[in-house]
């Protein structure tokens, strides 16, 4: 038979049948559209993780301290804010290490910050002129701190947008304002531009200072509680690091590495970690929504099946008149293909639908890709294929003269 006769019964067949092809094409719809939906869910909690470490700066290394000791205030604490790192390591960092585009130290906390009648409690930093270009973040109004700031111990702040938000009210400009910090004065000099975030990692919702005055007004410290240092470009972070540890390890005169009181973590790496993990989380989501791809396959399997009882007649008259066995194989099969790709086709268009439904009225990011869109397309072609076989070829054994008196 040639393919267009092919294609014309298929099309009688099925349509013969509606509520039934209808039903068997729904559930190709469902498990097409889920698989769409979950790799795209997946993908954008992916991009969003992503997007939310580079945000914190461009080819970052950020230098910590390595054991327990007084924090910002004096308290003891874990690995991450000991008195282990000073100015100085920075300074020999920027002067010694090559590669290195920045150098700049912190020391962070948090305080209660009041402005007359309002309040909030959130994190300050004190920092030094080169920290925005460190971080990737810049001014919306009035200035940053600089370097006569620092040096003369100014008390002087800029505030994040959140914090500006909270303490004077959305979209107003708070330069030149007085704030307190734990009770203390800080003239306002600048607001920074919106960055964006969430919870601890929220860079709208900070106030930072020069570094010496929180030294000296709030921590009552020389030392600093991180020193974030910008690589020249992405190919140079690794040999940016190792410097960064050769030169340490000779700064505290340790011989063993493994007894570092300091440890470099690398901006690419804590990525990687990050898009391996979100990676499984999308495989993980893709799974369990291609099962119900399978149960499609088996309901297409189930329909075909029973086709094949009620046109058994047929199926001997065909034979009867010179059809050959793989005639009747290709007309079935050919059914199951149509139906998987009508409902693939359809299942593609609901999953998009249902991604930039979720992205637009949740707050969760989706990414939809042509790859998962012809994934799902390949695979529902293919379990149409796969499921419709046995079907098929059970047609194409029936005998002739069995099949006429089949009843």
């Amino acid at each position: 038979m040639k393919t267009s006769d092919l294609l014309q019964e298929a099309g009688v067949a099925l349509s013969s049948n509606k509520a039934r092809s209808g039903l068997t094409v729904l559930g190709i719809v469902i498990g097409i559209a889920s698989v769409i939906a979950m790799i795209a869910v997946g993908q954008g909690a992916s991009m969003d993780i992503q997007n939310r470490i580079e945000s914190l700066g461009s080819n970052l290394l950020t230098v910590t301290p390595g054991f327990g000791g007084g924090g910002f205030g004096g308290a003891r604490s874990s690995r991450g804010s000991a008195t282990t790192l000073t100015v100085e390591d920075a300074l020999a960092i920027a002067d010694e290490v090559a590669g290195v585009a920045a150098v700049a130290p912190e020391l962070s906390g948090r305080y209660q910050i009041v402005y007359k009648s309002q309040n909030t409690n959130t994190s300050v930093i004190g920092t030094v002129e080169t920290y925005p270009q460190v971080r990737s973040i810049a001014l919306s109004s009035g200035a940053f701190i600089s370097s006569r700031d620092y040096e003369s111990g100014a008390k002087v702040a800029v505030l994040g947008p959140t914090t500006r938000d909270d303490l004077f009210g959305e979209g107003v400009d708070p330069v030149g304002e007085t704030i307190k910090i734990n009770r203390i004065s800080f003239k306002v000099i600048g607001v920074m531009e919106v960055k964006g975030g969430t919870g601890f990692t929220n860079q709208d919702d900070q106030v930072y200072i020069p570094l010496s005055t929180a030294q000296r007004v709030l921590a009552g410290s020389e030392h600093v509680s991180s020193i974030g240092v910008q690589a020249a470009d992405k190919d140079s972070m690794t040999f940016v690091q190792n410097g960064i540890t050769q030169t340490l390890l000779s700064r505290h005169n340790i011989a063993d590495p493994a007894s570092a009181d300091f440890s470099v973590i690398n901006q690419a790496d804590i990525v990687s970690t990050a898009t391996e993990a979100t990676d499984t989380f999308t495989t993980l989501l893709a799974a369990i929504a291609a099962i119900s791809l399978i149960v499609g396959g088996i309901g297409i399997m189930n329909m075909m099946l029973t086709s094949v009882t009620e046109r058994t007649r047929e199926i001997g008259l065909r034979k009867a008149i010179g059809a050959k066995g793989r005639d009747v194989t290709m007309q079935f099969l050919l059914e199951a293909v149509m139906l998987t790709m009508v409902g693939g086709s359809i299942g593609v268009l609901v999953g998009i639908g249902i991604a930039v439904g979720i992205s637009r009225f949740t707050a969760t990011s989706t990414d939809i890709s042509l790859g998962s869109i012809a994934l799902a397309f390949g695979v529902s072609t293919a379990i149409g294929i796969v499921f419709g076989y046995y079907p098929a070829t059970k047609a194409a054994k029936l005998k002739p003269i069995e099949a006429l008196r089949y009843e």
